[in-house]
């Protein structure tokens, strides 16, 4: 997305029935699975319409997550950590929990190459395992029931979680597992959290549900609790509101635990209320000419962007809508694939899982770590583009 007044076009496929399609960042790497083959993991090339390679596992494919140093399968009972570059396994980890949803989130930042998975059937344990020096790095119990959403911040230094009961969600510290934040969605009602999303500063948090609306909260650095006790707080000097939230953590010894941590979680700053409800929604926050908006993508087929004022909150405005369902004519596509004739064959599968070998030759290897190395520019800002 590059404007709000045009959802331009990049790649289609007439490939069916696909199921899994992870695009690496901005590159042209997209990994695909098919419910044809559920089992095999394609690594294409999508501008040049080539394969890089190809993998098959055990067990059908639940996910798959990629940064520049990592990419990780998740089956229903182990996870394959590929490196990136050369695609060989590098760790497997086995025997995991059951997880036939593919509930997985891996960070973006490579120097924070952290991957969370769920470390309980019944509970919110949550595991964060370093993919760098693959090791595990903390566990943490999230929840008291199983988890159903996972996001790490831009930075990989924070991670946050919602149950399956979703009234709560939580960021936690993935250096020492402390709690940051604790933000009410709802009080009594529960809900399926879909998606979690930070802005690209990681000064806010998006969450959709499978209610009629789609929460954004701000996570101040005022908010973030000395103690790691009660999260979620406004800072204390915000005024009257402020001097509240002070007697009330004056009283914390006074009252009961359940009712002091329900006083003190963090608020929605922003919410958008939907027109309709029952459709599964993923959301996300991003910079579209220097301006930070909301985006929620429904099962309907369509995409909605929304205004966000980041010093006022409320109310979120819709400023267009896509019918992702309408024809594509993709510029160039042609030229660019180039005959199907002329396409390698790859389709020996890899027989070795433990040993993952690459089926392209030195050419498209090269594209593999060439695509994987970052871009020489800075960290996003919720205020400036860069």
């Amino acid at each position: 997305l590059n404007s709000t007044d045009a959802l331009d076009p990049v790649y289609k496929s007439e490939e069916p029935d696909v199921f899994i399609a992870e695009r690496l960042f901005s590159s042209s790497l997209v990994a695909v699975v098919a419910a044809a083959s559920p089992r095999t993991l394609r690594i294409e090339h999508f501008k040049k319409g080539t394969e890089i390679c190809r993998y098959s596992y055990g067990d059908r494919v639940r996910a798959v997550r990629m940064n520049r140093a990592r990419l990780v399968v998740c089956l229903e009972e182990s996870l394959y950590i590929h490196n990136i570059r050369d695609m060989k396994v590098i760790h497997t980890i086995r025997d995991t929990p059951p997880n036939p949803s593919g509930l997985l989130a891996l960070s973006t930042d490579s120097s924070n190459c952290y991957l969370a998975y769920p470390g309980h059937s019944h509970t919110g344990e949550l595991q964060i395992f370093d993919c760098l020096n693959l090791a595990s790095r903390v566990i943490i119990p999230a929840h008291e029931g199983q988890l159903a959403a996972l996001q790490f911040s831009p930075s990989g230094q924070r991670i946050a979680t919602a149950s399956v009961k979703g009234t709560v969600i939580r960021v936690f510290s993935c250096h020492d597992g402390a709690k940051l934040y604790e933000l009410r969605r709802g009080l009594k009602r529960t809900a399926s959290i879909y998606s979690l999303s930070f802005s690209p500063c990681g000064s806010f948090l998006a969450c959709s549900s499978n209610t009629e609306t789609v929460h954004v909260f701000r996570l101040d650095e005022g908010m973030a609790s000395d103690n790691h006790v009660l999260a979620g707080s406004p800072p204390q000097d915000d005024g009257w509101f402020g001097y509240i939230n002070t007697a009330i953590t004056a009283s914390s010894a006074y009252l009961p635990t359940t009712v002091t941590e329900t006083l003190l979680q963090g608020r929605a700053f922003a919410s958008v209320h939907l027109t309709q409800t029952g459709n599964r929604t993923i959301c996300a926050l991003a910079m579209i000419r220097r301006s930070l908006r909301l985006l929620v993508c429904s099962s309907d087929g369509y995409l909605h962007l929304y205004s966000l004022d980041q010093a006022e909150g409320g109310d979120c405005s819709l400023i267009r809508q896509f019918l992702l369902g309408e024809e594509l004519v993709v510029p160039g596509l042609v030229s660019e694939v180039g005959e199907e004739e002329e396409r390698p064959d790859y389709s020996e599968t890899v027989k070795n899982r433990n040993k993952g070998e690459m089926t392209a030759d030195s050419e498209r290897f090269h594209e593999m770590s060439s695509a994987s190395e970052s871009p020489q520019i800075g960290r996003a800002s919720c205020r400036e583009r860069v």
